[in-house]
């Protein structure tokens, strides 16, 4: 899913962070840049290659388990405070001091010790009694002060509040699950292997793993159809921890892809509304072909990195009897569909290139399949969803069949994964992160032919980018209809349009939002 850019004029290039000293000076360093707006995702690379192997676990928990208790550190960091500390090199060091003392189960002397010496490696060594002060009276009782750290939330004070408002019944477990980490869930590709098959392999790689079981089903208008066919299940794995991927068996043979449960569940969801879109059309004796040619158009919106993209492309190939054959009656099979022609578009080249990387590894990229004779044309556009038209200077705008729009969001939801997130983002970003939605929604909405859906997915857990995002879409538009979740769902709470997953337990997954809209009309 992607976030949108934290608005921030002091944005520092990586290449000026500065890779020596300790590690805990190197993790301190690392923490300033993501303060001075840069994210983890651009700085945790340079910081674990600057390491030996045998330090790069230590930093690796440590960098990541401050950023995740990063605002109960800093107002424990005020209430030991006699006088306001406002230099953020000495806040920053003792809160890296503060993680291995509460959190780490560092070794008091060494904590101490090791954060002072590094306080006098980045030139702040006026402050090293200060820190060595504070430092020590933790030491004396920490399970006093860890249980003070941990009786609140961990968040800016303005996303707390909101997401109180937001989910008051879910609240409490809410703020601490946002603080845990999120387990690590692969997606199995189907058109190699079953996910019991795979799940055996990772047993003989020495890794464990259970079977997740995502259960859904779409009320969908297709009366030729029992319930049963739009029932989905969904089948993922979740690892008891995480693993490398170089450690997974046949990973760089594309067999299985890092996923989030919860994310996992986008193209299966788009790929049912669409097989029967195609099954409502064949079933009109009035009605007209699917489209033109025989051929069906979707678009994969924000695509970038490509993961749900892929899935959608394993969907498709691996069950093209279903999709380019609809059925009639129990007797026969009617070829309706002679190609899928799917457009992904996202606005960034770096990240168009990480969605080619990710399709070849999964032998999914259009010289594939070729190869393997699919009816599938897959094009992929750097383009900005605002204002991109498909149809190009054709007439007719009315171009796709079905539309994945993995919209921007703040994030908020992956916070478990990126918990920089909660540094990076302010109160503004979310207000302009709607409007960007809204933009959008609004270009893409009349480029979707009649009857067709369009899966609106965020990554976020802010109502105002969700729900709210939603009912005023459809406030603008009277030919959109929102498909409901049928009762047997076992994900997600219920909202008053889609369905909301929060990131509460801990062998669940991330906070995603999902919202099926038709339409109705020209």
């Amino acid at each position: 899913m992607r976030s949108t850019a934290p608005r921030n004029n002091k944005l520092k290039p990586s290449s000026n962070l500065i890779m020596n000293g300790s590690v805990r000076v190197r993790v301190i360093r690392t923490l300033l840049a993501i303060q001075n707006g840069q994210s983890l995702a651009s700085v945790l690379d340079p910081l674990l290659n600057s390491l030996h192997d045998g330090d790069k676990g230590f930093a690796h928990a440590l960098l990541l388990t401050t950023l995740r208790q990063w605002y109960a550190l800093e107002r424990l960091l005020d209430s030991l405070a006699d006088n306001s500390i406002d230099e953020k090199e000495v806040r920053t060091t003792i809160q890296v001091g503060l993680t291995q003392l509460l959190y780490l189960q560092v070794a008091d002397h060494a904590a101490i010790h090791e954060t002072v010496e590094a306080a006098k490696e980045i030139e702040f060594a006026h402050a090293t009694g200060l820190i060595n002060a504070i430092l020590r009276k933790v030491a004396k009782n920490p399970s006093k002060f860890r249980k003070k750290c941990d009786k609140k939330h961990s968040l800016p004070n303005w996303l707390a509040y909101q997401l109180k408002q937001d989910w008051s019944e879910q609240y409490d477990d809410l703020m601490q699950g946002l603080r845990q980490p999120a387990p690590m869930f692969l997606r199995v590709n189907t058109a190699v292997t079953s996910v019991e098959d795979y799940q055996q392999a990772l047993v003989e790689f020495e890794v464990e793993a259970d079977l997740v079981e995502l259960t859904s089903g779409l009320q969908l208008d297709n009366s030729s159809d029992t319930a049963a066919s739009n029932s989905i299940l969904i089948k993922g794995l979740r690892l008891h921890q995480s693993t490398a991927v170089n450690a997974l068996p046949q990973f760089a043979e594309g067999a299985a892809s890092v996923q989030d449960m919860h994310a996992q569940l986008a193209a299966p969801l788009i790929h049912n509304a669409l097989l029967n879109k195609l099954n409502v059309k064949n079933d009109d004796a009035d009605g007209d072909m699917v489209t033109s040619n025989n051929e069906i158009r979707i678009l994969d919106a924000c695509a970038a990195p490509g993961g749900k993209l892929a899935h959608w492309l394993e969907l498709i190939s691996s069950n093209e009897s279903s999709l380019f054959h609809v059925k009639q009656d129990d007797a026969e099979m009617s070829p309706v569909i002679s190609k899928v022609k799917i457009t992904a578009i996202d606005n960034e080249a770096p990240r168009i290139e990480r969605i080619h990387t990710n399709l070849q590894r999964l032998n999914l990229s259009q010289h594939d399949l070729q190869q393997a004779e699919k009816n599938i044309e897959l094009n992929i556009v750097c383009a900005d969803a605002t204002t991109w038209q498909g149809a190009g200077k054709k007439k007719s705008k009315l171009v796709f069949d079905a539309i994945l729009l993995d919209s921007p969001c703040t994030a908020t939801g992956v916070i478990r994964r990126h918990p920089d997130i909660s540094i990076l983002r302010t109160e503004e970003d979310v207000e302009q992160t709607a409007l960007l939605q809204a933009d959008i929604l609004h270009n893409l909405w009349p480029q979707l032919k009649v009857g067709g859906y369009l899966l609106y997915v965020t990554c976020s857990i802010l109502k105002q980018e969700n729900v709210e995002q939603m009912q005023d879409f459809m406030t603008h538009y009277n030919n959109v209809v929102a498909i409901e979740f049928s009762d047997d769902c076992n994900w997600g709470i219920e909202q008053a349009i889609g369905r909301q997953c929060l990131p509460i337990d801990s062998e669940s997954g991330d906070g995603f939002y999902y919202a099926l809209l038709q339409k109705t009309a020209e």
